[in-house]
């Protein structure tokens, strides 16, 4: 409960409670659970102040010293505490939706909301503001101005930062483990250190933002934004109990890790390759018309088909992606038909990836020039081309003339992988 002659002085404005925090520099105000809604307290000086639970919703607390004060569970809904000094200041609990914290000094604040005490800073703006080893454990930042804050070594296990604008802030070694960070604004900034573990990352914006060397083990990455400028060097995919696993590139990184701990990936890696089928073709002029009638029937025998359009433009990603799926098949299908791309991306693929190529064409075309060359240099896994007159009659012959013999060429050529490497002794 307040202390009503500390009431009656602050709601004389800031002038007069300043001058009598001068005359009484040794006394810590009580105004705990005080009313002052929409007060203007700019600049006051509630160094050390009990403010635990007042309601202080749409305040003037601009500039206000609240060095070390004690603010758990106040209300500071739509508060103004731009530049305000809360540094070591006690927030658990406390409801700062809608807050103004621009520039505002957090450092080794608590903004906890651990247990019952779950601090909200929804929509709160804290854009330079400083919170170094400000413990934020299950703070509700959603969609939050932090941008350029200094987050280093703070404590966010849990945040909600889902949408927040958190652009060059420095997170430097901070625990970020089971935040949300979906949708956040990370753009240029630092995570160096940073603990990852459990985060989620969907859809956020890395571009610029230096990564390296943190923690990612468990971090859920899907759709995420990186460019040539994000540092990704040295990331720990791995628990703090195993032994020490790095890679350089975060949208791999759960990949990796389960190829080198997961017998189920590798099963679907070789399930894949016994099942998978690529086919490889056009889109535009009625050619996935021929493509969607192959994957129904491959289907139907119990493959895996994986659908290529040829028309994607030529560029190196494009041509990285054939030579992956092919990579994983089991064998290929591609229909040469009116080629565009598929002169190019067969030249890149057949050389790579020594599995059966089965090329169609419809009645009436001829192979592109440049097909020759590739059926003489690769002819063990490259067959004759199958010419068709009709998708109907292509469905017809699918089992004797293409998937028989593409399951008998793929048994001969890992026949002949397993060969072993004879040396000759003279």
């Amino acid at each position: 409960m307040a202390d009503k002659k500390h009431l009656r002085i602050i709601e004389r404005g800031p002038g007069a409670w300043n001058d009598w925090r001068r005359k009484n520099p040794q006394l810590i105000p009580s105004l705990s659970e005080a009313y002052l809604p929409g007060e203007n307290l700019s600049r006051a000086n509630l160094f050390k102040a009990d403010l635990r639970e007042a309601r202080l919703h749409d305040a003037d607390l601009s500039g206000a010293n609240l060095r070390e004060a004690s603010l758990g569970e106040a209300h500071l809904l739509g508060a103004n505490l731009r530049d305000a000094n809360l540094r070591g200041a006690d927030l658990h609990g406390a409801h700062l939706s809608r807050a103004n914290l621009n520039g505002a000094d957090l450092g080794m604040a608590n903004l906890s909301g651990a247990i019952l005490m779950d601090a909200n800073l929804s929509g709160a703006d804290l854009s330079g503001a400083n919170l170094y080893k400000a413990d934020l454990i299950k703070a509700n930042l959603i969609r939050a101005d932090l941008i350029g804050a200094n987050l280093r070594d703070a404590n966010l296990r849990e945040a909600d930062l889902h949408g927040a604008h958190l652009s060059r802030a420095n997170f430097n070694g901070a625990d970020l483990g089971m935040a949300n960070l979906s949708g956040a604004n990370l753009i240029k900034a630092d995570l160096s250190g940073a603990d990852l573990r459990r985060t989620l990352l969907v859809k956020t914006d890395f571009r610029g933002a230096s990564l390296a060397e943190s923690r990612i083990y468990g971090a859920s990455v899907w759709d995420i934004k990186v460019d040539d400028q994000t540092k990704q060097q040295n990331l720990v995919i791995t628990p703090s109990r195993e032994a020490v696993i790095t890679v350089d590139n975060i949208k791999v990184a759960q990949f990796i890790y389960l190829l080198f701990t997961n017998k189920e990936i590798r099963d679907v890696i070789d399930t894949t390759g016994r099942k998978g089928v690529l086919l490889l073709g056009r889109f535009t002029g009625g050619r996935i018309a021929v493509l969607e009638r192959l994957r129904e029937e491959l289907r139907k025998r119990g493959f895996v088909p994986m659908v290529f359009n040829f028309d994607k433009p030529e560029v190196k990603d494009f041509t990285e992606t054939v030579r992956l799926l092919a990579g994983l098949s089991h064998f290929v299908i591609a229909d040469i038909t009116c080629p565009r791309s598929a002169p190019l991306e067969l030249q890149a693929t057949v050389p790579e990836c020594m599995i059966p190529f089965v090329p169609i064409l419809e009645k009436g075309e001829e192979p592109f020039a440049m097909f020759r060359d590739l059926w003489i240099k690769h002819r063990e896994w490259v067959f004759d081309p199958i010419r068709y007159p009709s998708v109907d009659r292509l469905i017809e012959v699918l089992d004797t003339e293409i998937v028989r013999p593409a399951q008998a060429r793929f048994a001969d050529l890992l026949a002949r992988k397993a060969e072993q490497l004879g040396v000759k002794d003279i």
